[in-house]
Formats: C-alpha cells, structure tokens, sequence
C-alpha cells in the first residue's frame, strides 16, 4: 500500500492538514520588511513563489523518504538531512547543491540546526507573521501539533503583542516578549509557549538563518514548564525526541488517526490511540508501526462513509 503511487497524494494532504504546508502559497509576507530591502524587485529575486513551492515540495519529500524507507518517526524532528535543489540550498545557505532536481542533502556542523520539520521553511512561514517571527505561533504550534498539549486560549482582554509594542517598539524580540509576559494574564500561557519559539529565533519570518537580532546576538536558550532546559533549537530538539518523545507519539498518532478516520478523534478512541503509542514504544517507532496501527485498528475498519454500502 505504501509503494503505491496513491501514497503520495495521502502524504501531500496529511502534510498540508498537519503542518498546514497548504497554506504556504497564499500566505501575505512582506519580504522586503523581513529582508530590509528597499527594492521589491530584489526581494522578490531572492524570495518568491517558486520558493515557496521549493519549500512545500521539500516537506512532502522530506515525510515521503520517512514513511515509505520505513525510517524512525523521531526523525521528523531530528534527521541532519532534507531534500532540497539548487535554489532552495542556496536560499538556506547550504553549498554543494547544484540543478533543478531535488535530492537528499546531509548537513554538514555549520548547518547542524536545519534538519527535522521545526526548521524547514514550512513551519518556519506558517508559524511568522508576515513581517516578522512569532515565537508565540510557533511555541503554540509545538505545543499542540508535536506535543499534544495546547496552551487554552487567551483571555479576551489581553491585547496583542502588537500593541504591547506600540509601548516598547525598541530591543529584541526575546526583550519584546518579556514586557508582554510581564502582564499577571499573559504569564501561565506564555511561559509554556515562548521557551519553545525563542528557541527557533534564529531561522526569520521566511526560514533563513541569522545570528542577529536588532543589532543583538540571539539568545535561544530556555527552559520547558517541565524542567529541561536548552541553550539552542539543536538541544530543544533532542529534549522532544527523548524526555517528550511519547507525548510526540501520542500527537502524531492523533492526527494521523484524524486523518484517516476522517473525524476528530473522541474520548472513546482513547484505547486504540494507547495500544498504537505502546507498539511505537515497544518496537523502534518506525513510521510503519504507526501505519499498520491505523489500519488495524477497530475505529478505521469500521469507519463508515467509504466505498459501498452493504445492502441489508
């Protein structure tokens, strides 16, 4: 089934649902705000449609190569490779790459910081506003597409940060996010979310890599609501792939349950979500496991609305 060719349209709606990948053509960003560049012409020249379709393509090569070689799951957040060509290496500063086809690239220490979804141009767009990063959208993202565990939502009365920065438009955005979080509503929320996007603060609002902020050295250090703490993206991520590695198996089997259920998933479906979490943690967490504990589970055999209806 997975060496169908029919895989790769389910891979190209899964990520688009999951990642919000979809999303990427349509969205408003202001590259010459993000790039400081005068010239429209020459922000368009360094980013425009055709990359944001490298960038997509690059996702849903990237999910394809693990599901169908049957690779471990955590590699979706860890690997030191992607799929890139010629433009899109170039765009990540990654040399070597040379014509249009896309292929699998390692990365090398200088761009140790790049593999896994959370640093791919995707994630890195879908979760910025349009011109500039959000650490909160992309902490929250974390929070309730890799973890599973959603901040609630904001109280009605707390402004955005856009307007706490009409108060204080100078300093970092880590600075920025201080005064935000400085007001009594804001704090329980944003001490969950911020840890996790300041930790991304060095890839900007289109996925390119920076030391800078402000004229000031990015700090992406930080620490989760549970205790770990890291001082860069590399370091976060080996925090989710081991201490919060079953939290990312129970968020992923969720959706990837939604998805092929075609529902949300209920308080009911709690048992078959447990079993398919258990067999990721007894075996290797391979991408096929996850699969076939979809397939066989009671909920999708006998899910209704597909195919034919039996005839009583």
């Amino acid at each position: 089934m997975l060496a169908d060719e029919k895989a790769n349209r389910m891979v190209s709606n899964f990520v688009g649902q999951w990642l919000q990948s979809r999303d990427l053509i349509s969205l408003d960003i202001d590259v010459r705000h993000i790039l400081g560049e005068s010239n429209k012409r020459n922000a368009e020249r360094i980013f425009d449609q055709e990359m944001r379709k490298d960038m997509g393509k690059e996702t849903e090569l990237f999910f394809q190569h693990i599901l169908k070689e049957n690779r471990p799951i955590l590699e979706l957040l860890n690997a030191r490779y992607s799929f890139l060509n010629e433009s899109l290496a170039k765009f990540y500063g990654v040399s070597g790459v040379k014509g249009g086809a896309y292929r699998r690239v390692e990365f090398g220490e200088e761009q140790q910081a790049r593999g896994g979804i959370l640093t791919q141009g995707t994630f890195l767009i879908v979760t910025s506003q349009p011109t500039r990063t959000s650490p909160v959208k992309r902490g929250l993202f974390v929070l309730e597409n890799i973890l599973g565990t959603p901040a609630p939502p904001a109280p009605p009365d707390v402004p955005e940060l856009e307007d706490s920065e009409k108060e204080s438009a100078e300093g970092t955005m880590r600075e920025r996010m201080v005064a935000h979080r400085e007001k009594a509503l804001c704090k329980s929320c944003h001490q969950r979310m911020d840890p996790i996007g300041l930790a991304l603060e060095n890839f900007n609002a289109i996925g390119q890599w920076r030391d800078e902020d402000a004229g000031q050295p990015i700090d992406s250090a930080g620490q989760l609501v549970t205790g770990e703490k890291f001082s860069n993206v590399m370091e976060l991520k080996e925090i989710l792939i081991s201490s919060r590695k079953e939290d990312f198996y129970r968020c992923l089997t969720e959706k990837m349950l939604t998805y092929a259920l075609g529902r949300g998933v209920e308080y009911y479906d709690a048992p078959t979500v447990d079993r398919i979490v258990e067999r990721l943690l007894g075996q290797e967490g391979n991408m096929a496991e996850l699969i076939y504990g979809v397939v066989e589970s009671t909920p999708f055999q006998k899910r209704r609305g597909d195919g034919d209806r039996l005839q009583n």
